[in-house]
C-alpha cells in the first residue's frame, strides 16, 4: 500500500513539535494494514491536533472542542465497516472527559489517539488536565492546585478494553497503532510529546525524560484483562435484530379542503395545566388532514405544573422552512401567563388578526379583533379550554374546518376519550 498523506496540504507544525512524528507514524500504520483512504476515518478535534482530518486523503470529520468522540460513535454506528480514529489533544481531553468516559463503557470500535504535550499549546501556553504540577505555563499557578488526569488508570476504571501508554518517540510507536487500530473495541495510546511552540520553553523536557517519567508510572501496554468483552456496535446489532419491528407512524391522509390558503400561524396562550400542548399537535393534525405541512413550537418553563405554556404553530400548503412568528393570524389567549410572553406582539397586532380570548384574561392594547369567550358560563374546564378554542375556530371555518378537526381527534384519541373529546367540540359556543 501507498502512503495516505495529503501531499497538497502536509503537516505543518512547529520545529520539533512532536505531532509530525505521530502523523507520519499514523501513515506508517495506515499503509502496514493496507487501508485505502475510503477505508478510514479521521475525527479530529480542536487544537494543534484539529489538523490531522486535512493531512491525510480519507474520510474526515471536524468537530467542536472535546466532541469528537460524540461524532466518531456515530459514525461507527452507521457505518460498521469502517476504521475510526480519533485525534485529541490533552485539552480536548479535558474538555471532553465525560465523553471519554462513556465510550469507555460503551467499548465500541474506535481508537483514540491522546496528542498529550501537557498544555493548551494553540491557544498561549495554558495548564491542561494532564499538566504536572511542578511545570511552569501560561496561566499562573494553577495547575500547583490540581491533581494532573492519569488517563490510563481512568480509562481502564471506566471499562476501557485496550489502554497504552506510550512515548511519541518509541521506536515501536507503528506496532502500538496497528494493535490499538486492529482491536476490535474501544482502544485508548495516550502518546507523550513536546510543545516546543509554548511548553518547552518553560520546562525542560526531552525524549528521555518523558521515558524516565513513563517508566514512574502503572504500565499499559495492550488489552486490560478484566475489560475484554462484546464490542458495542456489534452487540447493539445483536440485541435490535431479536427486538419486535416497531410500528411505523400512523399516516396522516390528506383528504379535506382547508377552508383557508397561504401560510397560518396559530398561538395558543396559555398555562401549565391547560393541555396546550396537547393542543397544539391536534392543531398540526387537522392541519395535515388537509394537506398541509405543520410545525409546532412549545415554550413552558421547567416547572411543568406551573407557569405559562405556550404553542405556535405553522401550516402551510410548502414545507415551512422558517418557524418564526411574528404576526399570527390567530391567538388564543387562555391564560395571563401565556400572555405575558408573548405581550410586546400581541401589541403590534392588526385587525387581520383574530384573537380568541377567554373571560378573565387581560390582554394588553392591540389593534387585533378580538371576541371573548366566557368557557365558564359553558361549564367547560380550564383543561379544556384550548380544544374548546379550536372548536371554535373550525366553526367559523377560521385556518381549519369541523371535519378536519374531528379527524385529528379519531387519530390523537381512542374510545371513550376520543368520545369526550367529539362531544365537548360539538357543544362549545361562541
Amino acid at each position: 500500500m501507498s502512503s495516505l498523506i495529503n501531499t497538497s496540504r502536509p503537516p505543518v507544525f512547529c520545529p520539533g513539535c512532536s505531532h509530525e512524528r505521530i502523523v507520519q507514524t499514523l501513515d506508517k500504520a495506515l499503509e502496514r494494514m493496507g487501508l485505502h483512504g475510503n477505508q478510514v476515518v479521521i475525527v479530529s478535534d480542536i487544537g494543534c491536533s484539529g489538523l490531522f482530518d486535512t493531512f491525510f486523503n480519507t474520510h474526515a470529520f471536524h468537530g467542536l472542542h472535546g466532541r469528537a468522540l460524540t461524532y466518531a460513535m456515530g459514525l461507527k454506528m452507521a457505518r460498521p465497516d469502517l476504521k475510526v480514529i480519533v485525534t485529541m489533544g490533552d485539552g480536548g481531553l479535558g474538555i471532553g472527559g465525560a465523553h471519554v468516559l462513556s465510550t469507555c463503557r460503551r467499548n465500541i470500535d474506535l481508537t483514540l489517539l491522546i496528542l498529550n504535550n501537557f498544555n493548551y499549546g494553540m491557544t498561549g501556553g495554558q495548564c491542561s488536565s494532564t499538566t504536572p504540577q511542578e511545570a511552569v505555563v501560561g496561566s499562573g499557578f494553577l495547575n500547583q492546585l490540581e491533581k494532573p488526569v492519569d488517563i490510563c488508570q481512568l480509562a481502564a476504571a471506566a471499562g476501557a478494553a485496550f489502554v497504552s501508554r506510550t512515548s511519541s518517540y518509541a521506536s515501536d510507536l507503528v506496532d502500538e497503532m496497528v494493535a490499538a487500530i486492529s482491536f476490535d473495541g474501544f482502544s485508548v495510546v495516550d502518546m507523550w510529546g513536546m510543545c516546543p511552540g509554548r511548553y518547552t520553553k518553560r520546562n525542560k523536557i526531552t525524549p528521555k525524560s518523558i521515558d524516565v517519567d513513563l517508566a514512574n508510572l502503572p504500565h499499559f501496554k495492550g488489552p486490560v484483562p478484566e475489560n475484554q468483552r462484546k464490542e458495542y456496535s456489534s452487540g447493539y446489532r445483536e440485541v435490535a435484530a431479536g427486538l419486535p419491528t416497531p410500528a411505523r407512524p400512523a399516516k396522516i391522509e390528506a383528504r379535506f379542503q382547508p377552508p383557508a390558503s397561504g401560510r397560518q400561524e396559530v398561538l395558543i396562550l396559555g398555562s401549565a395545566g391547560q393541555r396546550i400542548v396537547t393542543a397544539g399537535e391536534i392543531f398540526c393534525l387537522a392541519g395535515m388532514t388537509g394537506g398541509w405541512h405543520a410545525t409546532l413550537k412549545n415554550d413552558y418553563p421547567i416547572t411543568v405544573l406551573r407557569g405559562h405554556s405556550v404553542s405556535e404553530m405553522v401550516l402551510s400548503a410548502q414545507p415551512v422552512d422558517y418557524t418564526g412568528i411574528e404576526r399570527p393570524n390567530v391567538v388564543v389567549a387562555l391564560a395571563d401567563e401565556g400572555v405575558g410572553r408573548r405581550k410586546k406582539m400581541l401589541v403590534r397586532l392588526g385587525g387581520d388578526t383574530l384573537i380568541i380570548k377567554a373571560a378573565g384574561v387581560t390582554l394588553p392594547e392591540t389593534g387585533a379583533t378580538v371576541q371573548e369567550v366566557d368557557f365558564k358560563a359553558q361549564k367547560i374546564k380550564a383543561q379544556d379550554w384550548a380544544l374548546a378554542s379550536l372548536a371554535l375556530l373550525a366553526k367559523k371555518e377560521r385556518v381549519v374546518s369541523m371535519d378536519m378537526l374531528k379527524a385529528a381527534l379519531a387519530v390523537r384519541f381512542k374510545k371513550a376519550i376520543l368520545e369526550t373529546a367529539l362531544e365537548l367540540v360539538d357543544r362549545v359556543t361562541d
